[in-house]
């Protein structure tokens, strides 16, 4: 108990300290096409006489009663293709779509809370807890203007996208991001785990990307429920792109790999990031219909396995994989870690964590057993469809 209050108290001061954070920004934008040169917005030509934009922080959150119509900032609707308005909405039909579903199959209800900031942006966080079929469920979204140091996204590029294009090393980049993430944590150890999250990333140097991606977590190996849910995805990808699945698994397994346990956090599906090497709707359309099939994925899974019988020792199995994911979401993970670096609303930063967990001293299943079968799955990969 010692431990666990000690890092409750430290974790949040670790953080302030890496947060590099200012408030809402001059507009200079460019076109989501990454053809158009960027533009100076009226507000941008009027920003060395208007006072400071408020910064964000962990108190510039405003909790509302109401959720605003849009959360983007009015003069996105006025704006090259109005992406940022556009990939707001369609967070917002698959959170309610999804939230719908979940409810139906579990007959518990979601919490909503919901929230503004000065500058622009807000968010939307939805949680359902004590349910009969899920112990913890949230699905949140966030929209959020902000900017970070130079270094802090230039160190963050990876497969080729230069995110701090016309941006001066020192300078600071504005920024715009837009996102809906979701994790399902059932109480059966034999219904996975599921999260999700799909974002859509501006810089005001004219710089666009998507990332995303849908991923299972199982305590138990049911194949043929890997082969529906990964089924299901490589079926979305070629609908798009036939090379887009095994460059999605694959980059998915090394995405969630806990590489100081040599295993992964679950069995994949498809990860995504930096994606900008065709015109931005049809990148939009592809994860629009990535976040459309989450139902379809992964709901038949946990509606087959909710009721299934298990013993208290399956039970502490879940318990002991539940806390590989929340290694994983601490140490690793990306929305985690820039939500925490860019001062956003810490209970939905945090929403992923499961309620329980275990941290067993140096565990090992016992050879032979289920335990000890999915474990091999998770040191390593496997083709299922």
């Amino acid at each position: 108990k010692k431990v666990v209050i000690a890092f409750r108290m430290s974790f949040p001061l670790v953080c302030v300290a890496l947060l590099g954070l200012s408030g809402a920004s001059p507009r200079i934008r460019g076109g989501v096409d990454g053809t158009r040169p960027s533009r100076v917005s009226s507000s941008a030509l009027h920003a060395t006489t208007e006072p400071a934009a408020p910064g964000i922080g962990w108190n510039s959150h405003q909790a509302v009663d109401k959720v605003p119509d849009m959360l983007c900032r009015p003069d996105d609707l006025n704006v090259d293709s109005n992406m940022r308005a556009k990939f707001e909405r369609m967070c917002r039909d698959a959170q309610n779509s999804i939230c719908k579903a979940i409810e139906e199959l579990d007959g518990g209800t979601f919490k909503e809370d919901a929230w503004v900031r000065e500058g622009g942006g807000g968010g939307i966080s939805r949680v359902m807890t004590g349910g009969s079929v899920f112990e913890k469920a949230g699905c949140s979204l966030s929209v959020v203007y902000g900017s970070m140091p130079y270094e802090a996204l230039a160190s963050a590029t990876e497969r080729g996208v230069d995110r701090a294009k016309g941006i001066k090393p020192g300078d600071r980049v504005p920024f715009f991001a837009c996102g809906l993430s979701s994790v399902m944590h059932p109480r059966n150890p034999m219904a996975p785990t599921m999260h999700f999250n799909y974002r859509y990333f501006e810089t005001d140097g004219g710089v666009w990307w998507f990332g995303g991606g849908t991923d299972i977590t199982p305590a138990y190996l049911f194949e043929e429920d890997m082969r529906h849910f990964h089924g299901k995805y490589k079926e979305v990808c070629d609908n798009h792109d036939k090379e887009f699945y095994p460059k999605f698994k694959k980059w998915a397994d090394e995405y969630f790999m806990i590489k100081h346990r040599g295993e992964t956090r679950g069995l994949g599906g498809i990860f995504f990031d930096d994606l900008n090497d065709r015109p931005a709707e049809e990148i939009f359309k592809f994860s629009t219909e990535c976040a459309n099939s989450v139902i379809d994925a992964y709901i038949p899974i946990v509606a087959k396995r909710k009721d299934m019988a298990f013993t208290d020792q399956q039970k502490e199995w879940q318990q002991i994989r539940r806390g590989r994911y929340v290694e994983f979401n601490l140490v690793y993970d990306r929305g985690t870690i820039f939500g925490l670096k860019t001062g956003g609303r810490i209970e939905s930063i945090l929403m992923s964590l499961p309620e329980t967990t275990r941290f067993e001293y140096d565990h090992h299943p016992v050879p032979g057993s289920p335990e000890a079968e999915i474990m091999d799955c998770f040191k390593n990969s496997r083709t299922w469809v």
